[in-house]
């Protein structure tokens, strides 16, 4: 649809972009990053004619851009571009309708059915329809900005050419633009060409991302192929996380400052804990990196609050989350900074420990209910039956994210050693429990002193991680079974 070979131009004789090739395909659209001064803006103006290029080609429709008059180019190409200058005063849908221009044979003067359907489109699908009759002078930048993408929209050109468009929106407006334009692509086949600040907006609504880099292409390639942190940081010399989107197969960025503020360090302890009949809590004075299966704020967060509550063995409600979240706060808990679980064990019977390593120290709590221990490996077809063996992991050292994942799973394995060891059985089959059906587990760490890069059983970290959850779990399992009056 769209092919450019070899482009270069720019303001003077010397070029800003220097030797850009690259083609878009119907129904694509394709994003244009790059840091301030790169040359997006400056691509952009040179492929839509509004800046003369010096070298290279671009091509419309297999044929020469150059080839097309100027009303001929604007049936083909619609643009938005990154400023407006108001010369007159129109109303917004007067403004909408001058994207008609290319499709009349004079000014106005074949004014048809279809123009008007295509003006009124345009205005319900960029939410300014309200706003028709209003000059345009009167509304916000904002506004404004979602006026000229509806001019260009009512356009209907086959390409679209947007310097960016949600330049002065909030995010619900952001959104409902991109939404549209992504439909306009995907519906109407329209092929989308737009230079975007925001790294994440270009990677969720963009089919492949352009990256330039003082005037020429860093890399092009899908989102996943070109936010990678190495690249994004040298090219916009930044401190960036990469991590996947949690609906779309997209990636997203996290700028990490390079100025924060200073910590005093600080040590998680035995004497952090409060263990009553009702629950076992947690309170740390700065937010712990928490990676856990919790009732309330499961998965990966920063918290302050832990609590692992006591509930009666017929406890029953059709929702959890919402039950335990009204538990947390009428007991003085920020649901925003508390992590929640639920356990029938009796909490006073929780254990504890405090374990030393070269690095550091690593606390372990576990509360173990196991009169309804499963085998999972003869779980299929089974009804889930309640019971609980909540561990806690705490660290005081940085963790990656995979020595999180690794830490879950050395302590599931202790675990798993502890229910064999005490000879617990699964009731139903008679074979050795690997767990419950509901257990939980959570790992969190301080995120400060000594780098932990792994927690598997070969580690420092992940031995004393080992240890301590065998430890605390056939301690609670032995309590639990004394409370019963179970012998072994």
């Amino acid at each position: 649809m769209l092919q450019v070979d070899n482009l270069s131009g720019g303001y003077d004789k010397e070029p800003i972009v220097n030797n850009i090739s690259f083609n878009v395909n119907k129904g694509e659209i394709l994003g244009i990053l790059g840091p301030n001064g790169s040359g997006k803006s400056t691509l952009l103006k040179i492929i839509s004619g509004i800046l003369p290029k010096q070298n290279g080609t671009v091509k419309v429709d297999g044929e020469d851009a150059a080839v097309y008059s100027q009303k001929q180019f604007a049936r083909k190409v619609a643009v938005l571009p990154q400023l407006h200058a108001h010369a007159f005063s129109h109303t917004v849908k007067d403004t909408v309708a001058l994207g008609r221009y290319p499709h009349q044979s004079g000014l106005f003067s074949s004014w048809s059915d279809e123009d008007e359907r295509a003006v009124t489109e345009a205005l319900a699908y960029t939410g300014v329809t309200r706003y028709k009759d209003t000059a345009i002078e009167l509304l916000s930048g904002g506004e404004q900005q979602r006026v000229f993408v509806a001019q260009a929209l009512a356009q209907e050109a086959p390409i679209l050419l947007l310097d960016e468009p949600t330049n002065h929106l909030d995010i619900a407006h952001q959104q409902q633009l991109l939404d549209t334009i992504r439909k306009h692509a995907s519906e109407k086949g329209v092929t989308v060409i737009s230079v975007f600040h925001d790294v994440n907006l270009a990677s969720l609504y963009c089919d492949r991302l352009l990256l330039m880099e003082k005037g020429e292409i860093a890399t092009i390639g899908e989102p996943q192929d070109v936010i990678r942190e190495a690249t994004i940081s040298k090219v916009y010399n930044a401190r960036v996380k990469t991590q996947p989107h949690p609906e779309l197969p997209k990636p997203q960025m996290t700028l990490l400052p390079d100025t924060l503020e200073e910590r005093k360090p600080f040590t998680i302890n035995k004497g952090n804990f409060t263990v009553t009949s009702d629950h076992v809590s947690l309170k740390v004075a700065k937010p712990l990196k928490t990676l856990s299966s919790a009732v309330v704020n499961a998965g990966m967060g920063w918290y302050r609050a832990f609590v692992n509550r006591h509930v009666d063995a017929n406890y029953n409600c059709d929702d959890v989350k919402v039950e335990m979240s009204t538990y947390l706060e009428q007991h003085g808990y920020s649901i925003s900074d508390t992590v929640g679980m639920m356990t029938a064990v009796t909490t006073e019977h929780a254990e504890i420990g405090e374990y030393e390593g070269d690095f550091g120290t690593v606390l372990v709590m576990v509360t173990a209910g196991v009169g309804n221990a499963v085998d999972v490996s003869q779980a299929l077809d089974r009804e889930q039956r309640v019971g609980t063996i909540n561990t806690w992991v705490i660290v005081n050292g940085q963790l990656p994210e995979e020595a999180f994942i690794q830490a879950m799973i050395t302590a599931t394995e202790a675990k798993t050693k502890a229910l064999q060891i005490e000879n617990v059985k699964d009731p139903l089959t008679g074979t050795i429990a690997t767990g419950t059906s509901t257990d939980s587990l959570l790992v969190a760490a301080t995120q400060e002193g000594e780098h932990l890069p792994y927690a598997g059983p070969i580690t420092p970290l992940g031995k004393l991680i080992g240890h301590g959850v065998y430890d605390c779990t056939i301690r609670a399992i032995r309590a639990y079974k004394q409370a019963k009056g179970w012998t072994s």
